[in-house]
Formats: structure tokens, sequence, C-alpha cells
């Protein structure tokens, strides 16, 4: 009888490990729904979310949490004769879920719209939108920000005349191995490429200056597998994924695939993409009047088989991310001032509506912290 309540006892043990919180951070535009970034707890066993807490920013459209999990940094996306942006660092409390302002720094340009740290934690990208520039940030002891080291300005404008007349920096990637800053920028039809110097901070170009994408394309995000080996682009204006192999700083492209269902000739506003961290699918979404999640399979060699479509039962889900056991994945429906929680296949990859969802205005950012 002992021994049956001993393993009765262990089992529960085992549950109950297995069973983490962890903190969701939600960046926002502000609206009359929403003003700053907004803290939730978040179950990973059920997918139950609590609020817990929020902080007053001026539109933190996008968000990046230092390696240490103890710092957030958050862009500013508003504008002002070329130098309205700024990226604003917070410490947060993980036994509390609160952040603390620290200090802020002007990015540069107009409309900061990513921002990212390197795996050191000692440097904070940041790309400029509507100015086609992007500024490396030294993070000083205590997670606060210098001045920028650098800014790096682009050249060049692409054929859609009301949306490529000039630079539109969209994302500033780091590589795995901290060595390779991968730069979209949408108004030239480009993935801008760099060498970057974790001593210093200093960026300089690739030998390969640059991965071109098809005229009017508009490349956003960039993302890559786990293996370190292969590399994803989406493109906003065709609606289009993009396959790489890389090695040493080079992107070489083996696939170009729709992200819309067949026959689909909407205007797809095409915005994230993320992959499985088995490396096995991939996730895009689509805006505009579309509204859906692009679910392919990877194989091997890095080419891209389509699964099939997830409504994101909402308007502009221009972020989502997976939960970090990726058991869930939660959209940021923009336009809807809502988050829809999936629940994910690991199997099939396939997206379930779990019927949850969290209200806050215009979310634009999903990031993950784990709780103490």
């Amino acid at each position: 009888m002992l021994n049956r309540i001993l393993a009765f006892m262990i089992s529960l043990t085992g549950l109950t490990a297995t069973a983490q919180d962890y903190y969701l951070l939600v960046g926002t535009y502000d609206s009359p729904k929403s003003e700053g970034i907004y803290v939730y707890r978040f179950n990973s066993t059920d997918g139950a979310v609590k609020p817990v807490s929020h902080i007053k920013t001026s539109n933190p459209s996008y968000l990046s949490v230092s390696p240490d999990q103890q710092y957030v940094y958050a862009v500013h996306e508003n504008a002002k004769d070329g130098k309205g942006g700024e990226v604003a660092s917070f410490s947060f409390n993980k036994q509390t879920g609160q952040l603390s302002y620290i200090n802020q720094q002007p990015t540069g340009g107009d409309h900061p719209c990513y921002v990212e740290t390197d795996k050191t934690g000692k440097w904070v990208f940041a790309g400029n939108y509507s100015s086609g520039n992007f500024s490396v940030l030294p993070v000083a002891a205590g997670g606060s920000l210098g001045v920028p080291a650098s800014l790096i300005q682009h050249e060049g404008s692409g054929p859609n005349e009301q949306r490529q007349k000039s630079p539109h920096v969209h994302c500033t990637y780091i590589s795995p191995d901290n060595r390779w800053l991968f730069v979209p920028d949408l108004g030239i039809d480009k993935v801008m490429i760099y060498g970057f110097n974790a001593t210093d901070g200093k960026i300089t170009p690739a030998s390969s200056a640059f991965a071109p994408s098809e005229p009017g394309a508009g490349p956003r995000h960039i993302t890559f597998h786990p293996d370190g080996k292969k590399a994803f682009l989406i493109e906003e204006l065709s609606g289009t994924v993009v396959s790489y192999k890389f090695r040493k700083g080079k992107l070489k492209k083996i696939q170009r695939i729709s992200s819309l269902v067949a026959g689909d000739m909407r205007f797809p506003g095409s915005a994230d993409i993320h992959v499985s961290s088995d490396g096995k699918f991939l996730y895009a979404s689509n805006r505009s009047t579309v509204n859906n999640i692009a679910v392919y399979s990877i194989h091997k060699k890095g080419t891209l088989s389509l699964l099939g479509h997830q409504s994101t039962l909402g308007n502009g889900p221009r972020n989502f991310n997976f939960d970090p056991t990726e058991k869930f994945l939660l959209v940021g429906n923009q336009n809807s001032d809502e988050i829809v929680i999936f629940e994910r296949n690991s199997e099939t990859g396939l997206l379930k509506d779990t019927g949850k969802r969290i209200a806050v205005g215009k979310p634009v950012c999903i990031k993950w912290i784990p709780a103490d």
C-alpha cells in the first residue's frame, strides 16, 4: 500500500514539474484600447492566461528580450523629421512580472519597427522603416542603452511606386552564430548582409553584400532553421516565402513558394515567419483581407511543401509566436484588438482554435520569458 502511495506521489510530482508558467509580453500601438507593454502569465498546460502588469510607453510595436532575460527592449515607433524613433530599455522582475523603465536612446531614424539583441546581450539592433536605416546601440551594465555606435543608411528604390519609393528596413536579424546581421529592406527588394563584430559592435558589408528579391516583392522578415544552415524569408508585397541555403555569410536561393491559397489573387500583406524548434514546420502570416497562417513542412534540403492554411479568426495578424513549449501558437490580430490562441499539433504541424482569447488593443508583438 505504501509503495502505491509513493508511486502516486511521484507521478504527481512529475506532472507538477512539467507544468510551466511563462510570462507573455505584448507590444502594442497606442490606441483607445492600448498604451504600452502588457504582461500576462501563461500556463503552457492548458493555455490559460492571467493579466499581470502593464507599463505605459509610446508605440512599443516590437520587443526584444535580452539573452539573460533580465531586460526588455522596445522600439518607440514614432517619427519626426527623420529623427523621431527611439528604443527604450526596461528591467524585468521574474518574481513579480513587472517592467521598470531604465532609459531610452534615439534610433537615428523614423518609425523603428524592429529591435533585436545580439547573442552576448551587449548590443541592440534597431531598424527604422521610414528612414531606411538601422542602428547598433551598446548595452551598459544594468541594461541601459548608449548612443548608437553605428548608423547604416540604405539607398535605392523598387518598382512599386506606393511602397518602394525609398529604402524601408523591416528587420534586423542576427545569425545563430552571432557573426552576420541580415537586414531585409522592403523598399529596395534586398536582404542586406553585414558582418558583425561582437567585441566592438562594428558592422561591415559582407563579401556578398545582399540577396536580391524579385522586383516588387518587398522582403520583410527573415528567420533561420535550427540547424543554422537554412534561412527563410517572407515577402510582404508578393506573398511569397523564399528558402535559402546559408554558408559563411552567403544566402543561396533554393525555392520561392506562395503563401496564398491557390488562385487567391488578393493583396497578401504578408507579415511574420517562424520555424518550429524541431525544424519540421514553417509558419507565415498574411494580412490585408486574407488573414491566415500558411503552414509548410520543411524538407531536409530546405525546400517547402504547403500543408494548408489556418484562418487567424481576426484581422491583421502582424505578429505571431509559439509559446516556449510549442504546444500553442498565439496570433496577434492587430486590427481586431485580440490575440487568438491556437493549439499546435507537433506531428502534423496544423493548428486548432482553443477558443481562448486575450483582449488587448493593437497587439503587434509577442515575446516570452520563463516565470521563476
